[in-house]
């Protein structure tokens, strides 16, 4: 029998879920469904804010690196963050931690909404990461204590597509808000959304909680955040300051790097690991969740200058640009339901490798986009790369779940869902820094005339130089932005091209006809 803290509500901890009322479970679903599709609305909504707040009039001036941050603040928390929200959900109930963190994703996200800088805007972010990392573990534990087993992998199919739905919906929802409202709307916008989970859990949703007390592991947690932090604050700011040789870049990614290998070292020798690195020496849970990682890297880095692109060397408003992110989620809401049949028939490596290599292709296919490029051929490109994703994620998924015993479960998809975070918050931060770095080489000879401060200012990025030819009245300008832009996208895509089909080549390896199977021990 599971003890009870004091002055605590009963909670569940039966290993099946009790027959609930079907309208019950059906309506309980879909509070979960929404409090997921909230986290991922706030990462997908982002991406066509970009521009508006680089703006200094209608945003907050941001600088590209700042943008870069806006972005990482959220995930590599939300990463970092994972596991011990699992583990508070397991000691505490999981229906009060997605209580605690819809409260606390409500509060960052009115922070985050009436910031009035891009310091602020990053530390709001931050803090949204942490009320993430508790209602994700909690939404899918809810779903085990509201589902028997014969209902619990449709219940998981439809609380995994509402990510796909998140991609479509996303980029439309804050066009749309960005065209009638100040930025801040685009934050704000989750304040409903967080009452209706609210009310609907606290009506619909048991407290269940783990039978199993797992012990917090604070000094993994801080180990892994301190080293995340410090390398990605020096692949930032590489790409700011252009000089990668710089000590101010060398010293964070090296001791960074060094903080990590003492984290490894450390989850090895705990009995709760925040992480648990173990569950690599399994070498498909380790392909599958590597291979996940990588293209994780290559997709975030692309959204992040696609959005750039959109708005700015297209000139389209955030909510054109957001109807013409729409392929992408049709491409996932097709290719994900297609690939269980053909997982089943041919295998996951056979079908999942190709997908991936089908989106690293897209991927290096951006060099083929320029400044006047048909938005027919964009529109099949993105459609194409969402197939590729939706046929790749859901088996892997599946797949990384099928080799770890029933008590390693929660560890095991924690450490997933950490990766994929992982691999976004790398992609963004490795490719935004490229790209910076690539478009000032590109610019600086058209910006050689003008005095060095106004030269050094405008070469920052395509934006700013473009605010500055608006200034000066200096058409051409703008189109050497154009120019630059693009060429810097072409060499950040053909990175992340290539990173991507490293993802291919691993679950490849990983899951090759032949090798053993069967669950870890």
């Amino acid at each position: 029998m599971v003890q009870q803290l004091a002055g605590q509500e009963p909670e569940q901890s039966a290993p099946d879920a009790p027959r609930i009322p079907a309208g019950r479970r059906r309506l309980a679903l879909a509070v979960l469904v929404l409090a997921q599709l909230t986290v991922w609305l706030d990462n997908t909504i982002l991406n066509v804010a970009l521009k508006t707040l680089a703006d200094p009039r209608e945003g907050l001036g941001a600088s590209t690196n700042q943008l870069q941050w806006s972005i990482s603040s959220y995930t590599l928390i939300f990463a970092v963050m994972l596991f011990s929200g699992g583990v508070l959900g397991d000691r505490y109930g999981h229906r009060r931690m997605l209580l605690a963190g819809t409260a606390v994703f409500a509060a960052s996200s009115l922070w985050a909404g009436l910031s009035g800088g891009p310091g602020e805007l990053i530390a709001a972010r931050g803090a949204m990461g942490v009320g993430s990392a508790l209602i994700m573990p909690a939404t899918l534990s809810l779903i085990s204590a509201v589902f028997d087993a014969r209902e619990r992998a449709m219940a998981i199919a439809v609380w995994s597509g509402s990510s796909g739905l998140a991609i479509a919906a996303g980029p439309l929802v804050g066009g749309a808000l960005l065209e009638r409202f100040w930025w801040g709307s685009v934050f704000l916008v989750n304040l409903p959304l967080a009452a209706v989970t609210v009310l609907g859990a606290v009506l619909l949703l048991p407290a269940a909680r783990s039978a199993s007390r797992t012990r917090l592991d604070p000094l993994g947690v801080l180990l892994s955040t301190v080293g995340l932090l410090a390398v990605v604050y020096g692949l930032i700011e590489g790409g700011h300051r252009n000089a990668w040789t710089d000590p101010a870049v060398l010293a964070p990614i090296a001791g960074g790097a060094v903080v990590l290998v003492v984290f490894v070292l450390v989850e090895l020798r705990v009995s709760t690991p925040s992480l648990d690195v173990r569950l690599f020496r399994n070498a498909r849970f380790s392909g599958a969740t590597v291979s996940v990682m990588l293209t994780y890297f290559s997709l975030s880095g692309s959204m992040f200058y696609t959005a750039f692109y959109l708005q700015g060397v297209r000139g389209q408003t955030p909510f054109e640009a957001g109807l013409n992110l729409v392929p992408v989620a049709a491409g996932v809401l097709t290719g994900a339901p297609l690939s269980a049949g053909l997982v089943r028939r041919f295998g996951l490596g056979p079908v999942v490798g190709p997908a991936m290599l089908v989106a690293a292709g897209t991927f290096l296919a951006y060099t083929g986009i320029g400044t006047g490029t048909p938005m027919a051929w964009f529109w099949l490109l993105l459609f194409v790369q969402g197939a590729a994703m939706g046929a790749a994620m859901a088996p892997t998924t599946e797949a990384v779940m099928a080799v770890l015993p029933p008590e390693r479960t929660g560890a095991g998809s924690a450490v997933n869902n950490s990766m994929r975070q992982i691999g976004g918050v790398l992609g963004v931060a490795v490719l935004g820094s490229l790209l910076t770095t690539t478009y000032r080489a590109r610019i600086e000879p058209a910006l050689a005339p003008l005095p060095a401060p106004v030269s050094r200012t405008a070469g920052a990025s395509a934006e700013a130089t473009r605010q500055l030819a608006a200034r000066l009245s200096r058409p051409d300008l703008v189109a050497a932005a154009d120019d630059g832009f693009v060429h810097a996208m072409h060499v950040a895509s053909v990175l992340g091209g290539a990173v991507a089909a490293a993802g291919a080549v691993v679950v490849l390896l990983a899951f090759r006809r032949g090798k053993a199977s069967g669950t870890m021990r």
